[in-house]
């Protein structure tokens, strides 16, 4: 039972079985107890102390890159390992803290997540739009929705995608894994337009650009399509493993530079809320994922370079 609500609520292990200690968990009815296994269809009941999330956002300094900054909104450069928003196991180690300990006013947006007009998740790094009115907010939310805001990543892929090609398939929560989303027909509507920008031994680097926006479709779309992201523990469905023959030390190496998913929210284009001008902003290959790309690549070099992106033809127009 601790495991189960560890994996469904996002906990330690720990702090799931203090739930079950302190009787807050309930199973069919009864109170549950941590050895319990659960079966199809049993109906489970956890009352979360009113105490675990906090009522206000608690002030955390952090390290942020700003991209672009105004009255309205700004842009931030994600790095990898940090949580937008407060959730389970980072109440005050997030985004959001950060901002609130920069000053930074914030739109009231969804509950427990203002200013936030997109996400990334935790382990994607890159460019990240916030609101600071509400005015602004609603205008870029609506854009958004109407599929006017551009959203480019730059992602290192195993396998060959020999064309471009437009991923279309519905996304739902896997029915085994509620924290891992699969092509689910019936789930949500979700489309990825991929187009190739480099091809390496083992790897390809390739553009994703969203015209949906669900919960970890660039990596489940591009696993569906055979083409896993390099370094995705989740769905990379086997990694360098999936290669055999004289490609396998190829693959081997970049995996051993791959600390995480290789994914990176490199392009953004969207209308200011306000003035309407266009904003264009880039994002290079982020520094903890070089050496992967160095390694797919065959060249130390871009290990050094500011501009692997720029050098390898990302940001041209296709």
């Amino acid at each position: 039972m601790d495991r189960f609500l560890a994996d469904q609520l996002s906990l330690s292990r720990t702090q799931a079985a203090r739930l079950i200690a302190a009787g807050a968990v309930h199973v069919n009815g009864a109170q549950a107890r941590a050895s319990r296994t659960l079966e199809r269809g049993d109906r489970v009941v956890v009352e979360l102390p009113e105490t675990a999330p906090p009522r206000h956002l608690v002030p955390r300094e952090l390290p942020l890159r700003v991209v672009f900054e105004d009255e309205h909104l700004l842009v931030l450069d994600k790095p990898a390992g940090l949580v937008v928003h407060p959730a389970p196991g980072h109440w005050d180690d997030t985004l959001l803290n950060a901002l609130v300990a920069r000053g930074t006013p914030l739109s009231d947006g969804a509950q427990g997540r203002p200013g936030l007009v997109h996400r990334l998740d935790k382990d994607t790094s890159g460019l990240l739009v916030v609101a600071k009115t509400d005015a602004a907010h609603r205008v870029l939310a609506g854009a958004l929705g109407r599929r006017e805001i551009e959203r480019r990543y730059a992602v290192l892929v195993w396998g060959h995608v020999g064309a471009a090609l437009v991923i279309d398939a519905a996304l739902g929560r896997h029915p085994r894994d509620r924290k891992r989303m699969t092509v689910l027909p019936g789930g949500r509507e979700a489309r990825t337009a991929v187009t190739p920008v480099a091809r390496f031994e083992t790897c390809d680097l390739v553009r994703a650009a969203l015209v949906t926006g669900r919960t970890h479709q660039i990596r489940v779309h591009l696993a569906h399509a055979g083409h896993p992201v390099v370094g995705d523990r989740t769905y990379a469905q086997g990694g360098a493993r999936r290669l055999t023959g004289a490609q396998r030390p190829f693959a081997d190496a970049v995996e051993r530079c791959a600390e995480r998913q290789a994914l990176h929210a490199a392009e953004l284009r969207l209308r200011h809320p306000v003035s309407g001008a266009l904003l264009e902003l880039r994002s290079e290959w982020p520094h903890d994922l070089r050496a992967a790309l160095a390694a797919a690549a065959e060249d130390p070099a871009l290990v050094d370079r500011e501009d692997p992106l720029q050098y390898l033809g990302f940001f041209e127009t296709p």
